[in-house]
């Protein structure tokens, strides 16, 4: 019969349009996969989506051409396993990055960040903090975009850690406590506006400097595999918490959740910023353990790095180690307290609380399950201290790298 269209040819290519359509929508979690460390090898990739071998290579294929992975063109087997051999896949080294700034109390840097985590090129950290929002991300953002002529990488856009709890949908900074920053300044416009003086492209975030260490940590460190994690920790100055659920990051209604710092962990303490005394944020961060200590913190170096010295120098003295375990013990209570209302499943610990595990896990651990309800039955929540440098700086650049991780066709083919 004439005039009529060969049912068999218009069935392949239903076919074929529908593999074309499963194989581009899989190309955001594949590419997840690869860049959290998951799918080492097209073999796990396959099993992990769900999706034949050759759907599986098409999505390969198509992300190494975008410049995003490399997959290994020799695929062999490991050291004693059998069947067939798989190509290994791992993000592209000469990839585009994303450019990552944070701001805290005693300076600021920035850096180039790669797929999977990894730390391109950084700025010297600078030390010194203007009062003006304006001109300290004007500095941080122009030394980013030298670091980007430099390298002569593609940018896929930039974010901001900043020591404040950022407001949602405005991004202000509203609690800058340790910047010397008027309260409610819209960091991530200013942040934005910077960006795009500096002639980079892609979208521009701004978050929670802890909140984004947290997402760092959960994706490429510590908290890797953890579904219900919580992160504590303190850097220059302060006490910060963050909270990933179900492997999202949790962040409240206006992105002002777990202000984990004003909880009151000894009521005759030292007042605190908030109004309230004995918080956690004045009771368990540098400053504190210097004071404790009986020490007086110099100017020259920064407080974090005068009592992360301190218990690693000079720990077996009697004053030191007697102002470690007041921290600990304030750090435990603390830990404890959110054990009982938040559940995790693991804990982790940056800054100088990582340092005061280090120095005395067995003491830190024993408060925590003796604080808490199920404690004793449960054995504890594991403790872990957060294991990647600058996780804050990693963190802000998987703000500018999720909308590629969300549609990597759409946003770099």
């Amino acid at each position: 019969m004439t005039g009529m269209a060969d049912p068999r040819k218009a069935g392949e290519e239903t076919t074929t349009r529908a593999r074309l359509d499963r194989g581009r929508s899989a190309l955001g979690p594949a590419l997840e996969l690869v860049h959290t460390g998951r799918a080492p090898t097209r073999a796990v990739l396959t099993a992990e989506l769900g999706v034949t071998r050759a759907t599986a290579g098409a999505v390969a294929a198509e992300l190494e051409a975008l410049g995003l992975i490399r997959v290994d063109a020799r695929p062999a087997a490991a050291s004693g396993s059998q069947g067939r051999p798989s190509h290994r896949l791992e993000v592209a080294e000469d990839g585009p990055v994303a450019l990552a700034a944070q701001i805290h109390a005693d300076g600021f840097r920035a850096a180039l960040v790669g797929l999977g985590g990894r730390i391109v090129a950084t700025t010297p950290g600078c030390e010194t903090v203007d009062a003006d929002p304006a001109k300290v991300l004007g500095t941080v953002v122009e030394a980013g975009a030298e670091l980007l002529r430099a390298t002569g990488r593609r940018c896929v856009g930039a974010g901001l850690a900043v020591p404040s709890a950022v407001a949602e949908p405005d991004g202000l900074a509203l609690n800058p406590l340790h910047l010397a920053w008027p309260v409610g300044e819209p960091v991530r416009r200013i942040f934005v506006e910077c960006v795009r003086a500096a002639g980079i492209t892609g979208p521009a975030f701004a978050g929670n400097d802890v909140n984004l260490a947290a997402l760092a940590e959960h994706r490429h460190g510590a908290g890797r595999g953890a579904r219900d994690l919580l992160c504590v920790a303190t850097g220059h100055r302060g006490v910060g918490g963050a909270l990933v659920l179900d492997g999202r990051l949790h962040t409240g209604s206006s992105g002002l959740a777990l202000e984990v710092g004003h909880l009151t962990v000894n009521p005759e303490g030292r007042p605190c910023h908030c109004g309230s005394r004995g918080c956690l944020d004045v009771e368990a961060d540098p400053l504190a353990l210097l004071v404790e200590a009986g020490l007086d913190p110099g100017p020259e170096v920064s407080l974090l790095q005068q009592a992360t010295d301190l218990l690693r120098t000079r720990y077996d003295e009697p004053a030191v180690r007697r102002a470690a375990e007041t921290l600990i013990d304030r750090l435990g209570l603390g830990l404890a307290g959110l054990v009982n209302i938040l559940n995790p499943d693991r804990i982790i610990l940056g800054g100088l609380h990582r340092t005061l595990l280090e120095a005395d896990p067995d003491r830190l651990c024993a408060v925590v399950a003796e604080r808490s309800l199920w404690g004793g039955q449960s054995g504890g929540v594991p403790i872990l201290p957060c294991t990647l440098d600058h996780d804050s700086l990693v963190g802000a650049a998987e703000l500018a790298w999720q909308p590629v991780l969300d549609d990597p066709l759409g946003t770099l083919g």
